[in-house]
């Protein structure tokens, strides 16, 4: 079975990567990108009977910084 988990800063969280990203697109002249967030997916491959619970004890514990991030997580 597979698991994604999608982590990202946390909305109010200064996110210099996602500017980057925001400045670096309007120089190659995308002018309508007013805004930019940065994350990172992790693709997980779990046992048939890993339930969610323990994929988000895992995203506490190792895979977000839950200070400054949030987390999504999608079986598939």
């Amino acid at each position: 079975m597979k698991a994604r988990v999608t982590v990202m800063l946390k909305d109010g969280v200064l996110d210099p990567q996602g500017e980057a990203i925001r400045q670096a697109l309007g120089s190659l002249g995308f002018d309508g990108v007013t805004g930019a967030r940065q994350g990172k997916v992790i693709e997980l491959d779990v046992a048939p009977d890993t339930e969610e619970a323990q994929i988000a004890e895992m995203c506490e514990k190792l895979l977000a910084n839950t200070v400054i991030e949030s987390y999504r997580i999608e079986v598939l």
